[in-house]
């Protein structure tokens, strides 16, 4: 998966390294409002006839003052089983994000961004009563929380719940 590409509608077709440059551009501009920050990754799927469109997602937010996001779109084999579609999206997001650490770690220039925000890996699932994943949710948590990131659930988990969710549908 290493360094394919994504896409912004503010910057084109972009891969990591751009994306963390992206990312540090817009800290560097909005750190002045001394709000949170938030990375997030989130991955989403739609079934489609023969195939099964996911969406990986990447967004910065800086809280009350906007965000951006990247987004790709991949298509595999069609993926009927609601656990296996929703392991495979959250070992995308995994994925993507073991890379940006590398990317953020390894260069010092993103050393203040890094160290400041925290990156959450957003999980298309949710506990509500009338959740088809609700038997899902701890599993895909900590195996998050055990890979060393922030996990978010529905309604929480906007990156893959509404702008992954949108980009599929």
């Amino acid at each position: 998966m290493k360094y394919k590409r994504f896409h912004s509608y503010t910057y084109g077709r972009v891969n990591l390294l751009d994306i963390a440059n992206h990312l540090l551009e817009f800290y560097n501009k909005n750190k002045i409002y001394n709000s949170d920050f938030t990375i997030t990754i989130g991955t989403d799927s739609q079934n489609f006839h023969d195939t099964t469109k996911i969406v990986n997602v990447i967004s910065i937010i800086c809280k009350g003052h906007g965000g951006i996001f990247f987004y790709r779109v991949s298509h595999l084999n069609f993926i009927s089983d609601i656990r296996i579609k929703l392991r495979e999206e959250t070992s995308m997001s995994l994925d993507i994000a073991e890379e940006l650490v590398n990317i953020l770690q390894d260069n010092e220039i993103y050393h203040e961004m890094f160290l400041n925000i925290p990156i959450q890996l957003h999980i298309d699932a949710g506990n509500t009563d009338k959740s088809k994943t609700k038997t899902l949710v701890s599993e895909l948590v900590v195996w998050v929380v055990a890979s060393g990131y922030e996990a978010c659930i529905k309604p929480d988990s906007y990156a893959a719940s509404s702008i992954a969710d949108r980009i599929s549908k």
